[in-house]
């Protein structure tokens, strides 16, 4: 059940995995904090930009109750059309043919007048019944324009003392019938990429990958999920490991460098939070759980946004890929549409 211990209106919150952080001592985007003290939400966007804002109090708390009063389907709109997304995909598939790169996620941001009197958490709370998620959650910093609830299921990274895991999605159907041979290789290429991310800040032959290909469901959906671990050495802390991991490589592509030039060259509007990373750290503990911003909305300038996008290879189908994203929004839109 919901918990009616909420912030008041304005405060400063995070909420995950049934704690909730409140009195917000500092923020910064010195990545360099979280190898520190305290406990911290972290909100990483896209194109670099680096929230880590340190709570004092965290007690276990399930999620607060709040109003949501629904975004009806008709109000959002799509930063690309079906004509612009489809001809985007054949401009990926020419670039792999050309060679130069092998995979590119592309992606699209949809959005919609923010309704009167709306709250993130009472959105939260429709996700956790219509949309439930591992790595849910709920971070609300007015005075630094952050405002998100996610429904992710995608881990971007996990830090237990100096082992970190990362577990990439690559590979999504309504069923495990449905995914095919192009979304395992998909899934295998992505992780290839992971565990060159990880190598780069791991101890010597530390990287490993215990787990490939594995099928999991989610509401509506079923994914490919694979885990990768690795040891980080003693000189790698919080800086190095992100500017080695991050954007995620699920949803950026391979080569990440070459796919990044591609998705500036076709998406016409930032990513912001969605396909970044959301999540917190005990820098006390040395525990961490970020994930990766995907099944995301968030809010800014009086609007609320859902990023959605498909992985495109040379096998792609640009209409099949087009449903893809729609497929992956819709569970979404159709929670945001009830009233809490």
């Amino acid at each position: 059940m919901p918990s009616t211990d909420r912030p008041a209106d304005g405060d400063a919150y995070a909420w995950f995995g049934g704690r909730l952080a409140t009195g917000l001592l500092d923020v910064t985007s010195d990545l360099a904090a979280l190898d520190g003290a305290g406990w911290w939400a972290v909100v990483l966007g896209f194109e670099g930009e680096v929230v880590c804002a340190r709570f004092a109090d965290v007690r276990e708390v399930p999620l607060p109750a709040a109003r949501w009063p629904g975004v009806p389907p008709a109000s959002w709109s799509s930063s690309m059309s079906r004509g612009e997304y489809v001809d985007g995909v054949g401009r990926i598939r020419e670039g792999i043919a050309a060679g130069d790169y092998y995979q590119v996620n592309l992606c699209r941001v949809l959005s919609a007048p923010l309704p009167a009197g709306a709250d993130l958490l009472g959105l939260a709370g429709l996700l956790a019944t219509g949309n439930p998620a591992p790595y849910a959650g709920v971070v609300h910093i007015p005075a630094y324009d952050v405002a998100l609830a996610t429904a992710s299921p995608e881990l971007f990274l996990r830090r237990f003392d100096d082992v970190v895991e990362s577990g990439p999605i690559k590979g999504t159907a309504t069923t495990a019938e449905g995914l095919t041979a192009k979304d395992r290789a998909e899934n295998v290429m992505i992780v290839d990429l992971v565990r060159n991310d990880l190598g780069a800040v791991a101890v010597s032959g530390s990287v490993d990958v215990p787990a490939l290909c594995v099928v999991e469901q989610h509401p509506g959906l079923v994914h490919l999920v694979s885990t990768v671990r690795a040891t980080l050495r003693p000189d790698a802390g919080w800086p190095e490991l992100v500017a080695a991991t991050f954007p995620p490589g699920s949803v950026t592509g391979a080569p990440k460098s070459s796919a990044l030039g591609a998705l500036a060259d076709l998406e016409p509007v930032p990513r912001g939070p969605y396909c970044g990373a959301v999540g917190w750290v005990d820098a006390d503990r040395r525990r961490a759980e970020l994930a990766v911003g995907i099944r995301t909305f968030w809010a800014r300038d009086g609007r609320l946004h859902l990023g959605t996008g498909a992985g495109i290879t040379w096998g792609s189908d640009p209409s099949d890929e087009w449903d893809e994203t729609e497929l992956k929004a819709q569970r979404l839109l159709v929670v945001a549409e009830g009233v809490a």
